[in-house]
């Protein structure tokens, strides 16, 4: 546990600041009503997105590890990241330099940065909710119930691959139904639910992409769900825009801005599909 537990470093990488704007303030207010005092991090990069599989690639951890640096220049022990994506990258790459010879090594490539000397724990904000702030908790801030909604929990693969990073059990997770459960919903176990959505064969490939979002939408609907959630703001992208036609028009959203709805903040789309009146417009679309 942290010395000041309601203080949070954070790094919200590119897509937390671009397309997937609305996710990162839905959850940063509900993180505020759950007292969280939440500090983005200073100067902070890309985390590089995709984790390197070679073993001998020093140089591709220079960039999430400069910002595991920024963190230990703010006094922190940890960092939230409300990415799949971004946490999978971060947490390997802190492991990664832990070996004394690629933690030397790491620092002489950041020549102009302070050392980095470990020991930065990163979080995401379903880790957070469950060990932290605790499902019962949860349930008691709950201002407005989502009334049994169906909702189908997507977790895609970086979270749960591979299985020493995973943020649940890679086989049964269910970390983010028992959330759904607190805030008054449903959880929809779906087939498809572990399954990649196509991630960057987006830019190059999206009918494999389409195919794949097809697939798990289809999979959701046929058991029954109201929407789908997802952690990360590239699946929620993929499902929510690369959709083929004729796939269910499910709605996708982001866990945070369910969450946000559900301790009180503004969120027109969830309050339409609790109530089950049509959405106006599309505000959790990403776009591009």
């Amino acid at each position: 546990m942290p010395t000041n537990p309601s203080r949070l470093a954070y790094f919200p990488g590119c897509a937390m600041k671009d397309q997937a704007r609305p996710d990162e303030l839905g959850t940063l207010q509900a993180l505020a009503l759950l007292g969280y005092e939440v500090e983005e991090i200073p100067r902070w990069n890309c985390c590089g997105t995709v984790y390197s599989l070679a073993q001998d690639d020093l140089m591709r951890h220079v960039g999430p590890v400069r910002n595991l640096v920024r963190v230990q220049g703010m006094g922190e022990k940890r960092v939230l990241t409300l990415c799949a994506m971004c946490y999978g990258t971060l947490t390997r790459s802190a492991r990664f330099v832990q070996e004394p010879e690629r933690l030397e090594r790491i620092n002489a490539f950041m020549d102009t940065e302070d050392d980095f000397r470990g020991g930065i724990e990163v979080v995401h904000l379903l880790t957070l909710l469950r060990d932290e702030v605790g499902y019962e908790k949860l349930a008691s801030q709950v201002k407005r119930s989502l009334n049994g909604l169906k909702v189908a929990t997507y977790y895609g693969c970086v979270l749960l691959r591979p299985r020493e990073f995973a943020v649940d059990d890679p086989e049964r997770p269910e970390v983010m139904e028992r959330v759904v459960e607190a805030m008054g919903g449903t959880p929809t176990v779906f087939p498809e639910r572990m399954e990649c959505c196509g991630a960057y064969l987006t830019v190059g490939r999206s009918d494999v992409v389409a195919d794949r979002a097809g697939r798990i939408l289809r999979s959701a609907r046929g058991n029954g769900a109201d929407l789908v959630v997802t952690t990360c703001p590239l699946c929620q992208f993929n499902l929510d825009e690369r959709r083929p036609a004729g796939a269910p028009s499910l709605p996708v959203l982001y866990l945070g801005q369910i969450l946000a709805w559900a301790m009180g903040v503004d969120e027109p789309a969830v309050a339409a599909l609790v109530s089950k009146e049509p959405a106006t417009g599309s505000p959790v679309s990403t776009g591009v």
